[in-house]
């Protein structure tokens, strides 16, 4: 009989990110409004969001870690899921600039303890042939969440116009709905492999002792987040440019839509390509969006546009973990993607502070164009990237 792709803990995992992301979203296309109709600048924006990331990219690394010594994935799962989903309504309680630093930091902070051993319990559910599947499957639940959570902030909005801090109470509950279902997942049982926690550096050694093609597909993703700034930008952008709260919602959602539609898909043409085929198509259409998004102006170059930058999200974000899980072993799954999400998320605070200081001083047009060409760059260092298992290097 042939061997199920989409296991149970697959689905549950996915159902988890879905409402996770239902709750995230809800927040993340009003966040610029919201922090700018509570004092933040530009420049403010963009160090909030690189200090929030690089938060979570560290504790990304420290947990993983730490799941691969003891042998176990879903106590981080369900403590990290819960964090996030308090830590959310916390930004609406007090609007002081170092208040909103903390409960947006504790979101990342969950975030950074879940998704080593969340990947590594996905990792686990597949074959080398259908790993690219699985972790395009999960993409796929967790973006459905992301569509889904804008159009209730989008209803919300249209019925109490401006209330952008009753979201942030409201998104308590899809959060919540995601705790409850990690408390449905099991894991199999595996034998503790080292009882101390490890320093919260350590998964550094870890990249030393990695195999060449690792190495190399690390440096290449964290030079590609060293120059991708948050999304935030390009919701500003289309602020910037007249459209209305609504619209600039729309768009997002079907950015999502897009994204969720493609992700399996995708995940498939990785499994029997190659991850690397894909992942570099990706990486040319993002450059390709950020050439075009500040000369977009009729309704058809915004659905162009963010079209394809859902098939670039696609063709990326799980194809890099199924590359990345390629080459290491499964017992250091969750340090191998704990590693480069933290070296992700420290270049992501440069990256996200940087386009904020480019923005207000000189303009939108010079970042996007910039950073089209420069992940042009990236991508041609992709193509000396090998794509090969530890055993032939």
């Amino acid at each position: 009989m042939r061997e199920k792709i989409i296991t149970r803990t697959v689905v549950l995992l996915g159902l988890v990110s879905l409402f996770t992301d239902v709750a995230s979203e809800m927040l993340y296309p009003v966040m610029p409004l919201y922090l700018e109709s509570i004092g933040f600048s530009v420049a403010g924006i963009g160090i909030l969001e690189g200090i929030a990331a690089a938060t979570a990219g560290l504790s990304k690394g420290y947990f993983g870690q730490w799941s691969d010594r003891i042998g176990r994935r879903l106590p981080f799962v369900q403590i990290g899921y819960g964090i996030s989903a308090l830590a959310k309504p916390l930004m609406a309680v007090w609007t002081a600039p170092a208040w909103v630093l903390f409960a947006r930091t504790a979101e990342r902070l969950g975030k950074g303890i879940r998704t080593g051993g969340r990947d590594a319990l996905l990792s686990a559910e597949a074959r080398p042939e259908t790993k690219a599947r699985v972790f395009g499957f999960h993409r796929a639940l967790d973006t459905t969440g992301a569509a889904l959570g804008p159009l209730l902030a989008l209803g919300f909005l249209w019925a109490y116009p401006g209330q952008y801090r009753w979201l942030f109470v409201l998104a308590v509950v899809p959060g919540l709905i995601a705790v409850g279902a990690t408390l449905l997942l099991k894991e199999k049982t595996r034998t503790t492999l080292v009882k101390d926690r490890p320093g919260l550096l350590d998964f550094l050694q870890h990249f030393r002792r990695a195999n060449k093609a690792y190495r190399r597909l690390t440096f290449g993703i964290i030079a590609f987040a060293l120059i991708n700034s948050s999304d935030l930008f390009l919701l500003l952008l289309l602020k910037q440019v007249g459209l209305s709260d609504v619209a600039l919602i729309g768009w997002y959602v079907f950015y999502n839509l897009i994204y969720a539609l493609a992700a399996y898909p995708f995940g498939g043409l990785a499994d029997r390509f190659g991850p690397k085929r894909i992942y570099l198509a990706g990486m040319l259409v993002f450059a390709g969006v950020y050439l075009g998004l500040p000369f977009a102006a009729a309704p058809w170059h915004f659905a162009v546009l963010f079209a394809a930058y859902g098939l670039y999200a696609a063709a990326t974000e799980g194809v890099a973990k199924a590359w990345i899980s390629r080459l290491v072993s499964q017992a250091e799954m969750g340090t191998a993607t704990g590693t480069v999400s933290a070296g992700e998320s420290l270049a992501a605070l440069g990256a996200s502070s940087a386009a904020g200081l480019v923005w207000l001083f000189w303009g939108p047009e010079v970042l996007f164009i910039a950073t089209a060409g420069l992940s042009l760059m990236v991508a041609g260092y992709f193509f000396t990237v090998p794509e090969a298992s530890p055993k032939s290097l």
